[in-house]
Protein backbone atom coordinates (compact mmCIF):
# COMPACT_ATOMS: atom_id res chain seq x y z
CA UNK A 1 0.00 0.00 0.00
CA UNK A 2 1.65 3.34 -1.42
CA UNK A 3 1.88 6.15 1.45
CA UNK A 4 -1.07 8.07 0.06
CA UNK A 5 -3.40 4.71 0.53
CA UNK A 6 -2.39 4.50 4.05
CA UNK A 7 -2.89 8.90 4.95
CA UNK A 8 -6.33 9.01 3.62
CA UNK A 9 -7.60 5.39 3.80
CA UNK A 10 -11.40 6.88 3.94
CA UNK A 11 -10.99 9.13 0.83
CA UNK A 12 -12.88 7.60 -1.91
CA UNK A 13 -10.55 8.24 -4.55
CA UNK A 14 -8.12 5.50 -3.53
CA UNK A 15 -8.81 2.27 -4.00
CA UNK A 16 -6.71 -0.60 -4.97
CA UNK A 17 -2.79 -0.40 -6.35
CA UNK A 18 -1.44 -2.60 -8.96
CA UNK A 19 1.66 -2.20 -11.25
CA UNK A 20 1.12 -1.82 -14.62
CA UNK A 21 4.06 -1.19 -17.33
CA UNK A 22 6.23 -0.47 -14.30
CA UNK A 23 3.87 2.11 -12.89
CA UNK A 24 2.35 1.98 -9.67
CA UNK A 25 -1.07 2.08 -10.89
CA UNK A 26 -4.40 3.64 -8.17
CA UNK A 27 -7.75 1.62 -9.90
CA UNK A 28 -11.46 0.92 -8.88
CA UNK A 29 -12.31 -2.42 -9.41
CA UNK A 30 -16.47 -2.85 -8.70
CA UNK A 31 -18.81 -5.46 -10.00
CA UNK A 32 -18.78 -8.35 -11.95
CA UNK A 33 -19.29 -9.94 -15.41
CA UNK A 34 -18.27 -8.76 -18.59
CA UNK A 35 -15.12 -6.16 -17.83
CA UNK A 36 -14.96 -2.85 -19.19
CA UNK A 37 -12.48 0.11 -18.78
CA UNK A 38 -12.88 3.62 -17.92
CA UNK A 39 -10.50 5.88 -19.29
CA UNK A 40 -10.99 9.70 -17.01
CA UNK A 41 -10.45 13.45 -18.83
CA UNK A 42 -7.51 15.23 -18.17
CA UNK A 43 -9.24 18.40 -15.87
CA UNK A 44 -7.11 19.97 -13.71
CA UNK A 45 -6.75 17.54 -9.90
CA UNK A 46 -9.11 14.64 -11.93
CA UNK A 47 -8.90 11.01 -10.97
CA UNK A 48 -11.23 7.96 -12.18
CA UNK A 49 -13.58 8.71 -9.12
CA UNK A 50 -14.12 12.14 -9.84
CA UNK A 51 -14.87 11.72 -13.49
CA UNK A 52 -16.51 8.24 -13.13
CA UNK A 53 -18.64 8.47 -9.24
CA UNK A 54 -21.77 8.38 -10.67
CA UNK A 55 -20.89 5.94 -13.33
CA UNK A 56 -19.26 3.08 -11.63
CA UNK A 57 -22.64 1.94 -9.07
CA UNK A 58 -24.97 1.81 -12.44
CA UNK A 59 -22.51 0.10 -15.11
CA UNK A 60 -21.10 -2.22 -12.14
CA UNK A 61 -24.39 -4.09 -11.92
CA UNK A 62 -23.84 -5.49 -14.97
CA UNK A 63 -20.25 -5.32 -15.94
CA UNK A 64 -16.71 -5.40 -13.88
CA UNK A 65 -16.07 -2.16 -14.30
CA UNK A 66 -12.55 -1.05 -13.64
CA UNK A 67 -10.90 2.49 -13.32
CA UNK A 68 -7.42 3.60 -13.04
CA UNK A 69 -5.85 7.07 -12.45
CA UNK A 70 -3.87 7.39 -15.43
CA UNK A 71 0.00 8.10 -15.22
CA UNK A 72 0.01 11.97 -13.80
CA UNK A 73 -3.31 12.33 -12.61
CA UNK A 74 -5.18 11.36 -9.51
CA UNK A 75 -3.57 8.74 -7.06
CA UNK A 76 -0.99 6.82 -9.63
CA UNK A 77 2.52 7.11 -8.82
CA UNK A 78 4.51 9.89 -10.50
CA UNK A 79 7.71 8.50 -11.21
CA UNK A 80 10.66 11.00 -11.36
CA UNK A 81 11.36 11.82 -15.19
CA UNK A 82 8.17 10.23 -16.45
CA UNK A 83 7.06 11.02 -19.80
CA UNK A 84 3.27 11.94 -20.27
CA UNK A 85 2.74 11.25 -24.08
CA UNK A 86 0.00 8.59 -25.81
CA UNK A 87 2.65 5.42 -25.46
CA UNK A 88 3.30 5.87 -22.19
CA UNK A 89 -0.53 5.58 -21.30
CA UNK A 90 -1.43 2.89 -24.04
CA UNK A 91 1.47 1.05 -22.60
CA UNK A 92 -0.07 1.32 -18.70
CA UNK A 93 -3.59 0.92 -20.31
CA UNK A 94 -2.64 -2.21 -21.78
CA UNK A 95 -0.09 -3.42 -18.62
CA UNK A 96 -3.16 -3.10 -16.20
CA UNK A 97 -5.44 -5.57 -18.18
CA UNK A 98 -2.33 -8.09 -18.35
CA UNK A 99 -2.26 -7.35 -14.45
CA UNK A 100 -5.77 -8.62 -13.95
CA UNK A 101 -5.59 -11.02 -16.53
CA UNK A 102 -8.18 -9.50 -18.65
CA UNK A 103 -7.91 -10.62 -22.49
CA UNK A 104 -10.32 -8.12 -23.81
CA UNK A 105 -12.95 -5.41 -22.53
CA UNK A 106 -15.13 -2.83 -23.08
CA UNK A 107 -13.75 0.45 -22.96
CA UNK A 108 -14.75 3.92 -22.48
CA UNK A 109 -13.07 7.13 -23.00
CA UNK A 110 -13.78 10.61 -21.83
CA UNK A 111 -12.22 13.35 -23.87
CA UNK A 112 -8.13 12.84 -22.92
CA UNK A 113 -9.52 9.09 -23.02
CA UNK A 114 -11.25 8.92 -25.87
CA UNK A 115 -7.99 10.10 -27.64
CA UNK A 116 -6.29 7.13 -25.82
CA UNK A 117 -9.46 4.36 -26.17
CA UNK A 118 -8.88 5.20 -29.64
CA UNK A 119 -4.95 4.85 -29.87
CA UNK A 120 -5.63 1.47 -27.50
CA UNK A 121 -8.04 0.14 -29.69
CA UNK A 122 -5.71 1.07 -33.31
CA UNK A 123 -2.76 -0.71 -31.70
CA UNK A 124 -4.13 -3.65 -29.82
CA UNK A 125 -7.72 -4.58 -31.86
CA UNK A 126 -7.97 -7.72 -30.05
CA UNK A 127 -7.91 -6.07 -26.86
CA UNK A 128 -11.42 -4.29 -27.12
CA UNK A 129 -14.55 -5.78 -27.33
CA UNK A 130 -16.84 -2.62 -27.76
CA UNK A 131 -15.66 1.12 -27.59
CA UNK A 132 -17.49 4.03 -26.24
CA UNK A 133 -15.99 7.46 -26.95
CA UNK A 134 -17.58 10.67 -24.62
CA UNK A 135 -16.74 13.88 -25.86
CA UNK A 136 -13.54 12.75 -27.50
CA UNK A 137 -9.78 14.04 -28.77
CA UNK A 138 -8.02 11.91 -31.65
CA UNK A 139 -9.30 13.91 -34.58
CA UNK A 140 -7.55 17.28 -35.37
CA UNK A 141 -9.18 20.12 -34.83
CA UNK A 142 -8.39 23.67 -33.91
CA UNK A 143 -7.77 23.71 -30.08
CA UNK A 144 -10.94 25.64 -28.27
CA UNK A 145 -10.65 28.61 -26.08
CA UNK A 146 -12.19 26.23 -23.41
CA UNK A 147 -9.68 23.73 -23.90
CA UNK A 148 -6.90 26.37 -24.19
CA UNK A 149 -7.89 27.21 -20.30
CA UNK A 150 -8.21 23.67 -18.98
CA UNK A 151 -4.88 22.96 -19.94
CA UNK A 152 -3.61 26.24 -18.92
CA UNK A 153 -5.13 26.05 -15.23
CA UNK A 154 -3.17 28.08 -12.42
CA UNK A 155 -4.63 26.66 -9.42
CA UNK A 156 -6.46 29.10 -7.71
CA UNK A 157 -10.62 29.10 -6.73
CA UNK A 158 -11.73 31.48 -8.97
CA UNK A 159 -9.80 29.84 -11.64
CA UNK A 160 -11.47 26.76 -11.09
CA UNK A 161 -14.65 28.45 -11.01
CA UNK A 162 -14.46 29.74 -14.53
CA UNK A 163 -13.45 26.18 -15.40
CA UNK A 164 -16.63 24.85 -13.73
CA UNK A 165 -18.52 27.27 -16.40
CA UNK A 166 -16.47 26.10 -19.19
CA UNK A 167 -17.61 22.38 -18.40
CA UNK A 168 -21.09 22.29 -17.37
CA UNK A 169 -23.95 23.74 -19.05
CA UNK A 170 -26.17 23.53 -16.42
CA UNK A 171 -25.27 25.96 -13.95
CA UNK A 172 -26.86 24.24 -11.03
CA UNK A 173 -23.81 22.49 -10.86
CA UNK A 174 -21.45 25.42 -10.80
CA UNK A 175 -21.54 25.99 -7.02
CA UNK A 176 -18.94 27.42 -4.40
CA UNK A 177 -18.70 23.73 -2.55
CA UNK A 178 -17.95 22.57 -5.95
CA UNK A 179 -15.02 24.50 -6.77
CA UNK A 180 -13.56 24.25 -3.22
CA UNK A 181 -13.62 20.40 -3.46
CA UNK A 182 -11.89 20.75 -7.06
CA UNK A 183 -9.52 23.51 -6.45
CA UNK A 184 -8.11 21.52 -3.38
CA UNK A 185 -7.66 18.62 -5.44
CA UNK A 186 -5.90 20.10 -7.71
CA UNK A 187 -3.21 21.83 -5.32
CA UNK A 188 -2.86 18.34 -3.73
CA UNK A 189 1.42 17.45 -3.61
CA UNK A 190 2.22 16.79 -7.05
CA UNK A 191 -0.83 17.38 -8.44
CA UNK A 192 -0.62 20.67 -10.44
CA UNK A 193 3.32 19.72 -10.86
CA UNK A 194 2.55 16.80 -13.02
CA UNK A 195 -0.31 18.42 -14.73
CA UNK A 196 1.37 21.49 -15.98
CA UNK A 197 4.10 19.50 -16.89
CA UNK A 198 1.77 18.01 -19.50
CA UNK A 199 0.38 20.56 -21.55
CA UNK A 200 2.62 23.94 -22.19
CA UNK A 201 1.78 26.21 -24.17
CA UNK A 202 1.70 26.53 -27.39
CA UNK A 203 -1.06 24.10 -26.70
CA UNK A 204 -2.40 22.87 -30.18
CA UNK A 205 0.51 20.63 -30.42
CA UNK A 206 -0.95 18.32 -27.78
CA UNK A 207 -4.01 18.39 -29.66
CA UNK A 208 -2.14 17.09 -32.70
CA UNK A 209 -0.37 14.60 -30.70
CA UNK A 210 -3.38 12.84 -29.38
CA UNK A 211 -4.86 12.52 -33.02
CA UNK A 212 -4.85 9.14 -34.55
CA UNK A 213 -4.12 8.66 -38.39
CA UNK A 214 -7.87 8.69 -40.19
CA UNK A 215 -6.48 5.47 -42.29
CA UNK A 216 -6.12 3.77 -39.24
CA UNK A 217 -9.75 5.18 -37.40
CA UNK A 218 -11.52 4.10 -40.45
CA UNK A 219 -9.67 0.18 -40.25
CA UNK A 220 -11.76 0.07 -36.90
CA UNK A 221 -13.60 -2.93 -36.69
CA UNK A 222 -15.49 -2.39 -33.33
CA UNK A 223 -18.52 -1.11 -32.58
CA UNK A 224 -18.48 2.43 -31.39
CA UNK A 225 -20.69 4.41 -29.51
CA UNK A 226 -20.01 8.31 -30.17
CA UNK A 227 -21.17 10.35 -27.34
CA UNK A 228 -21.43 14.06 -27.18
CA UNK A 229 -23.22 17.24 -25.24
CA UNK A 230 -24.57 19.81 -27.45
CA UNK A 231 -23.65 22.95 -25.69
CA UNK A 232 -19.74 21.15 -25.30
CA UNK A 233 -17.42 24.02 -24.89
CA UNK A 234 -13.76 22.31 -24.05
CA UNK A 235 -14.33 19.80 -26.98
CA UNK A 236 -16.42 20.95 -30.13
CA UNK A 237 -19.27 18.81 -31.23
CA UNK A 238 -17.25 18.48 -34.96
CA UNK A 239 -14.58 15.87 -33.16
CA UNK A 240 -17.27 13.79 -32.65
CA UNK A 241 -19.32 13.65 -35.83
CA UNK A 242 -16.19 12.94 -37.80
CA UNK A 243 -15.11 10.20 -35.51
CA UNK A 244 -18.87 8.50 -36.41
CA UNK A 245 -18.39 9.50 -40.08
CA UNK A 246 -14.77 7.61 -40.25
CA UNK A 247 -15.70 4.84 -37.73
CA UNK A 248 -17.52 2.08 -40.16
CA UNK A 249 -19.33 0.43 -37.33
CA UNK A 250 -19.82 3.84 -35.01
CA UNK A 251 -23.55 5.26 -33.48
CA UNK A 252 -23.93 9.01 -32.88
CA UNK A 253 -25.77 10.26 -29.79
CA UNK A 254 -25.76 13.88 -28.96
CA UNK A 255 -27.11 15.70 -25.37
CA UNK A 256 -28.74 18.66 -25.67
CA UNK A 257 -28.37 21.23 -22.55
CA UNK A 258 -25.41 19.34 -21.88
CA UNK A 259 -21.51 20.64 -22.05
CA UNK A 260 -18.59 18.27 -21.52
CA UNK A 261 -19.45 16.60 -18.51
CA UNK A 262 -21.98 14.21 -19.81
CA UNK A 263 -21.66 11.65 -17.84
CA UNK A 264 -22.24 14.08 -14.75
CA UNK A 265 -25.12 16.14 -16.09
CA UNK A 266 -26.71 13.42 -17.91
CA UNK A 267 -25.96 10.69 -15.73
CA UNK A 268 -28.74 8.42 -15.63
CA UNK A 269 -29.11 8.59 -19.30
CA UNK A 270 -25.58 8.21 -20.12
CA UNK A 271 -25.67 4.97 -17.95
CA UNK A 272 -28.52 3.51 -19.50
CA UNK A 273 -27.16 4.26 -22.75
CA UNK A 274 -23.80 2.56 -22.20
CA UNK A 275 -25.10 -0.57 -20.23
CA UNK A 276 -27.51 -1.24 -22.91
CA UNK A 277 -25.06 -0.52 -25.77
CA UNK A 278 -22.69 -3.22 -23.96
CA UNK A 279 -25.72 -5.58 -23.41
CA UNK A 280 -26.50 -5.71 -26.90
CA UNK A 281 -26.43 -9.61 -28.91
CA UNK A 282 -22.82 -11.04 -28.73
CA UNK A 283 -23.71 -11.70 -32.46
CA UNK A 284 -23.22 -8.71 -33.84
CA UNK A 285 -19.82 -8.33 -33.12
CA UNK A 286 -16.93 -9.15 -35.52
CA UNK A 287 -15.03 -11.97 -34.61
CA UNK A 288 -11.95 -11.48 -32.52
CA UNK A 289 -8.43 -10.83 -33.98
CA UNK A 290 -5.74 -12.82 -34.06
CA UNK A 291 -2.67 -11.31 -31.97
CA UNK A 292 0.27 -10.12 -33.39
Amino acid sequence: MSAAQQAAPANPEIAREIVAAGIRTNYHDVGEGPPALLIHGSGPGVSAWANWRLLLPELSRQARVIAPDMAGFGFTERRAGQRYDMPTWVAQAVGLLDALSIERCDLVGNSFGGALALALAIAHPQRVRRLVLMGSVGVPFAITPGLDAVWGYQPSLARMRELLDIFAWDRSLVNDELAQLRYAASIRPGFQESFAAMFPAPRQRWVDAMASRESDIRALPHQTLVVHGREDQVIPLSTSLTLASWIPRAQLHVYGQCGHWTQIEHARRFARLVADFFAEAAADEPAPLSRT
